[in-house]
């Protein structure tokens, strides 16, 4: 009998866009043969399925059952494909547990933790070769203050971003200390973010992402990608507009570049506690040759342009098994 795999889709952000293209992508590479799949979108009004007919259904959210004609759908697993919240902060997952449904992502407290870019790095102090771009985590009841609290600590120019924000939504770069107000506001009204503010000096050099995920025993880390735009920085334009962006998968870096961007990436999985898959951000900067943490990203993005599945090719596999690898490792636990 085929496992019953709810992929489950859309959010309460900006970012819902997004997750239902990766949801629909991820839908087509899914093993039908091996797995019965039902996509369901979660907003914060509804919860349902649509049929082959397009009727809606409604999840059971006691239970998330899904009521289906004369039948009642139970799920063996959840796979989460929602970028933002209820998905990456930990909301969903906590829901998850509490009915005791398996799920293909972090568990609730590390994807609340990563969700908080300030949080995170302040895990991540002290891994060998690792480094942190200076930065401030600035508070609502701060805002009066902001400016002053960033020119007295940082040096521009500064990346302005929502401590709780993902796809660079609200995310500003600031060369000019008169630029610097307008950022901090954008990046405190970016809805649903949790009001706070991360202020770092930016970083000068190459962006690489690369993804990495457990299989069985083992963490396997995927090629690079790295990542060239016409733009300031990777903002939310660069990332899902095609032409903005050169993305080289594998990317060319040095064999001792390689061996090290490998072990920090898995010595953040590890440090973070993480589960399933995730992607990690960095920058190797101009001069120093450093790499510096940007990131990490635990649902990350699977639309055709996204750079897992670019990675799952370059590392030749396919997006079928992968995923496929991805389920049954779930199930297995």
């Amino acid at each position: 009998m085929n496992a019953k795999i709810a992929l489950i889709t859309g959010g309460f952000t900006g970012e819902a866009e997004v997750s239902l293209k990766s949801a629909a992508f991820v839908a087509q590479k899914l093993n039908t043969k091996r797995f019965d799949v039902y996509k369901i979108i979660l907003t914060s009004q509804n919860w349902y399925y649509v049929d082959d007919v397009g009727i809606k259904h409604e999840v059971n959210r006691k239970d998330f059952t899904l009521p289906l004609n004369d039948r009642i759908i139970k799920f063996d697993l959840a796979f989460i494909m929602l970028h933002g919240s209820p998905g990456e902060d930990g909301k969903l997952q906590g829901y998850l547990d509490m009915i005791g449904l398996r799920y293909t992502s972090c568990d609730a407290l590390t994807s609340a933790i990563t969700m908080n870019k300030a949080y995170t790095k302040a895990l991540l102090q002290e891994i060998d070769d690792l480094n942190l771009a200076k930065s401030i985590c600035l508070s609502e009841h701060q805002k009066q203050l902001a400016i002053s609290l960033v020119e007295d600590k940082l040096k521009l120019p500064y990346f302005v971003k929502p401590n709780g924000g993902g796809s660079s939504i609200g995310m500003t770069k600031v060369t000019e200390k008169v630029a610097l107000p307008e950022a901090i506001e954008r990046a405190f009204n970016t809805a649903n973010t949790g009001k706070q503010v991360l202020v770092e000096e930016f970083i000068s050099g190459r962006e690489f992402s690369i993804g990495v995920y457990r299989s069985g025993n083992e963490l396997k880390v995927l090629p690079a990608t790295e990542v060239i735009t016409s733009r300031g920085f990777f903002d939310f334009e660069a990332k899902y507009t095609p032409g903005l962006t050169n993305e080289i998968t594998p990317a060319d870096l040095s064999v001792e570049d390689n061996r090290l961007i490998q072990r920090l990436v898995k010595e953040v999985y590890v440090r973070l506690n993480c589960k399933g898959l995730v992607r990690v951000d960095f920058f190797l900067e101009t001069g120093s040759n450093k790499f510096y943490f940007i990131e990490i990203n635990t649902i990350p993005g699977q639309t055709e342009q996204s750079f897992i599945p670019q990675q799952v090719r370059a590392a030749g596999m396919n997006e079928t098994d992968f995923y496929t690898e991805l389920i049954e490792q779930e199930l297995k636990s």
